[in-house]
């Protein structure tokens, strides 16, 4: 018998794991963090940084940075809260005052845009607050006169409109009324080339799109139109007294038509 069928065959080494079952292990031993979690670290969808998540959900904002979003840039995450809600009942000048400059949000907390409205109005002019609320500040920021008022009911942080540049006729403190009188315009400074309005909206440190607060109504109102009044007398004829021959409406008998009147001669 040969010696070298009593040798055995040295085993094989171990395989090496497959990817998935070192994936499983790793979760498993806690070695590797879950999706949600590493997300959060990194400021992905699931960080709660931004105080609300990157989607929109029951009571969120759009990330799609509509009127009513909160994710318009220009400030801290921090300050994200509510949608914005239509609290507005007038426009801070006028009733329907020409736009100078729109709202153009930051692509980044620091980078370029307005963030704000520009309304025309001359200096003078009598600023009101949008909605109900508190003045917040009444005074200079770097020489320019600025008034803001927190807005009753909108959410935490509360919002906060700005309008400058403007001096107070109110105290800090002081509460106001939707079309109250906060403020009288200033003449032009170095912000407008001709006098205008700038009017702000921030939540925290978030700025956001002053439009937003006014409701569809108010926006979309057009220029006030006359309709035809018949039956009132003119200036200077006496009440009670008929229109002359040749301006009396004619009655038609049926199947006639209505022509051009004209006057009987006298």
């Amino acid at each position: 018998m040969r010696a070298d069928r009593f040798l055995r065959t040295p085993p094989a080494p171990p395989r090496a794991l497959a990817p998935a079952a070192v994936l499983i292990l790793g979760l498993l031993l806690g070695l590797i963090p879950n999706g949600p979690a590493a997300t959060a670290r990194d400021g992905g969808p699931g960080s709660m940084s931004g105080g609300a998540s990157g989607g929109s959900g029951p009571g969120g904002a759009s990330a799609g940075g509509g009127p009513g979003s909160t994710s318009a840039g220009g400030g801290s995450a921090g300050g994200a809260g509510p949608a914005v809600p239509p609290v507005g009942r007038v426009w801070p000048v006028g009733s329907r005052p020409p736009v100078a400059r729109g709202w153009e949000p930051p692509a980044t907390a620091y980078g370029r845009g307005h963030r704000g409205l520009d309304l025309t109005a001359a200096p003078g002019t009598p600023v009101r607050s949008v909605a109900s609320g508190r003045v917040s500040f009444a005074g200079r920021v770097a020489g320019r006169a600025v008034v803001s008022v927190e807005l009753t009911g909108t959410g935490t942080p509360p919002l906060r409109t700005t309008y400058a540049p403007v001096r107070a006729t109110l105290e800090k403190g002081a509460e106001v009324t939707a079309g109250e009188v906060v403020g009288v315009l200033e003449p032009p400074d170095r912000h407008c080339p001709a006098s205008c309005l700038h009017w702000g909206l921030r939540r925290g440190d978030t700025y956001l799109d002053p439009l937003a607060l006014l409701p569809p109504w108010l926006l979309a109102r057009g220029p006030s139109r006359l309709l035809p009044v018949t039956g009132v007398p003119e200036p200077g004829q006496p009440a009670g007294r008929a229109a002359p021959a040749g301006e009396r409406p004619r009655r038609l008998s049926p199947g006639r038509r209505a022509g051009p009147s004209r006057p009987r001669p006298r």
